[in-house]
């Protein structure tokens, strides 16, 4: 699923092709792709006709664009969800669920989703923050984020790290991979309990998780496949700048013990077993 950093790059990409214009129409192509639009596919394109885009936001995983009637249309990529900028004229893509056109005459904006795990809606008032997306935590990339709070909210929890990392209604934007990353750069075994994390280990730890985001941000995001692409339709190209994950069995590249594979929560953790030993309390059930 997309994470902070690729959520971003569509975010960015989208504002200089939709910010001040107006849509004309929205065709909606398959009703899974709004289905958190209780109200429908004729009430939402019925809602944003005539309707202009005054920007382009984002919390977390989500991004939004506000509306010049204080609604916004908010995006959840999903797993495969892609929002493509593109001529009229060029041909629709297999997948494509939900088209934008503008009385510009200009490119359109295409929600193509493959698998349809994400999906758009209207929120009426929700131009500055949807009521959807209020209860999900500031990202470290926020500039009202602030450190100290984290710090003690993530000692306050009685879980492991890692799934402390992924809870967005602590921290937002962070995903298994880019969780992954900042635990193996700070030197932490995701099952290490979060109440014996120290608060200078707490702080090192939040300083890898921004820098792993920023780094990613900088290549535009990570694309192991073709389903996450930005609006142009290229992929992004962190995967090669991976320490950890996705790398079972290959040297560390700070001490050369080879990567691990760990079952967590129906996925995989992914962590070098020299540098981020296991806590003794817990029990590590390797998959491979």
């Amino acid at each position: 699923m997309p994470e902070l950093p690729e959520v971003e790059t569509v975010r960015a990409g989208l504002d200089r092709f939709v910010t001040g214009r107006t849509i004309e129409s929205v065709e909606v192509l398959h009703p899974r792709a709004i289905r958190r639009h209780v109200a429908g596919a004729q009430d939402f394109a019925d809602q944003l006709k005539g309707r202009t885009i005054t920007g382009t936001r984002r919390r977390g995983k989500y991004l939004w664009l506000p509306l010049d009637d204080d609604a916004a249309i908010i995006g959840h990529l999903g797993m495969s969800g892609q929002l493509l900028v593109q001529p009229a004229e060029a041909p629709d893509e297999t997948h494509l669920r939900v088209r934008f056109t503008f009385d510009d005459g200009g490119p359109q904006v295409r929600f193509v989703d493959q698998r349809t795990f994400g999906g758009l809606s209207v929120s009426p008032g929700g131009a500055e923050l949807p009521d959807e997306l209020a209860h999900i935590a500031r990202d470290p990339m926020d500039p009202l984020f602030v450190d100290e709070e984290f710090v003690a909210a993530l000692r306050r929890r009685r879980t492991d790290v890692k799934r402390a990392l992924l809870d967005q209604t602590l921290i937002s934007g962070v995903g298994n991979i880019y969780a992954d990353e900042a635990l193996w750069r700070a030197g932490l075994h995701g099952n290490r309990p979060t109440e014996k994390i120290t608060r200078p280990a707490a702080r090192r730890l939040l300083g890898h998780v921004r820098d792993v985001l920023n780094e990613a941000l900088g290549q535009g995001g990570t694309s192991f496949d073709a389903l996450y692409v930005n609006v142009n339709g290229e992929s992004g190209y962190f995967d090669r700048s991976l320490n950890v994950y996705g790398r079972s069995g290959e040297p560390c590249r700070r001490c050369a013990a080879l990567v691990r594979r760990e079952a967590f929560m129906n996925r995989s953790s992914y962590s070098c077993p020299k540098c981020q030993p296991a806590p003794r309390q817990t029990r590590v059930r390797s998959v491979g």
